[in-house]
């Protein structure tokens, strides 16, 4: 059994494009996504320290990436992100924030990711494309898809106040942004 918390060595490092300079100081609009517990999350209705972390799509199980799939920069690594996220969970509550995941997959297949890998918070689903488009934040195509690339955004009062772009190694996005919380705080 293949350990999903740990990303190979030798993978691609994305560099940073500038796709994500627009974002700090920006408000979440609002719009409406469905949660993994199954209720509808108005993004401006948030009112509490927030951090929401994107990623492209996890993986199936018992079914391997595709080959190609560690070539594209920054794609791989998913589960690695999510799970740093599960295993810091109790620390960015402690410092007042909640915690999201979000990726373009649709709620019933984060539904199966959650319960597998035991995620405490709730991933918002954005498979309409409405937040991706409206907020302008970076995708990319595979195989007939559209996806979102990695990134992760703290919120405050509503605003954008920092964001993670790009994220390599994904494993460490969690330790990386609890890091910058706790010398802010």
């Amino acid at each position: 059994m293949r350990d999903l918390s740990k990303i190979p060595d030798g993978l691609p490092i994305p560099t940073d494009d500038g796709a994500c300079n627009h974002l700090v100081g920006m408000s979440l609009p609002s719009i409406d996504l469905m949660t993994t517990s199954d209720r509808l999350l108005n993004l401006n209705d948030i009112n509490k320290p927030t951090v929401i972390f994107f990623y492209p799509r996890t993986g199936e199980p018992n079914k391997p990436a595709p080959a190609d799939w560690d070539l594209i920069p920054g794609a791989r690594g998913c589960t690695p992100q999510s799970c740093g996220f599960r295993e810091l969970y109790s620390e960015f509550t402690k410092l007042g924030f909640q915690v999201f995941g979000l990726s373009s997959q649709d709620t019933n297949y984060q539904k199966e990711f959650v319960q597998r890998n035991h995620i405490p918070f709730e991933i918002l689903s954005d498979s309409q494309f409405q937040l991706i488009d409206q907020m302008n934040l970076p995708t990319f195509q595979y195989n007939g898809l559209r996806l979102v690339k990695r990134m992760a955004l703290i919120i405050q009062d509503g605003q954008i106040i920092k964001i993670f772009y790009p994220v390599f190694p994904p494993n460490e996005n969690a330790s990386t942004v609890l890091l910058w919380l706790k010398s802010k705080l």
